[in-house]
């Protein structure tokens, strides 16, 4: 999937739209102090397990370059852990429940495994192509 201006685009303004709207309908079904409530909780537990995460996958990786091996899943785990608690410390419901969904270890092997499927439809096709720069534009190397 590449991601266009447009696409970059919607994503920007629909999401924050819909965020608000769904943070607006609770404060109408609970009230204003429990809307915030419920956003600093999840903020701050969100914070304390993306460190927790954090952590565990750094001393995987850790592990893993002492015993002589490249460190790829764990490389993954951290990406999806970094991208938990950014999406977690994001006032939303629909953030917050995605980051919530790669913070926890059972869901982010999901996450992974579809990382794993686009990179190898992106990168097996026999060479990478890269941008070098300049005029001459793209360039293919085996």
């Amino acid at each position: 999937m590449k991601f266009s201006f447009g696409k970059l685009l919607l994503i920007f303004t629909i999401v924050p739209f819909i965020e608000l709207s769904l943070l607006l309908e609770i404060a109408s079904r609970t009230s204003a102090m429990t809307t915030l409530a419920l956003i600093i909780f999840t903020g701050v537990v969100g914070a304390y397990f993306a460190k927790d995460q954090g952590r565990r996958v750094l001393t995987s990786i850790q592990y893993e370059l002492n015993s002589g091996r490249m460190p790829g899943n764990e490389l993954l785990h951290g990406l999806c852990v970094l991208i938990g608690g950014v999406l977690l410390i994001t006032p939303g419901i629909m953030t917050d429940l995605f980051g919530f969904s790669l913070l926890l270890p059972a869901t982010r092997i999901v996450y992974i495994d579809l990382m794993k499927k686009y990179m190898l439809n992106h990168f097996s096709l026999g060479g990478v192509h890269m941008y070098s720069g300049g005029t001459s534009g793209y360039r293919y190397y085996d």
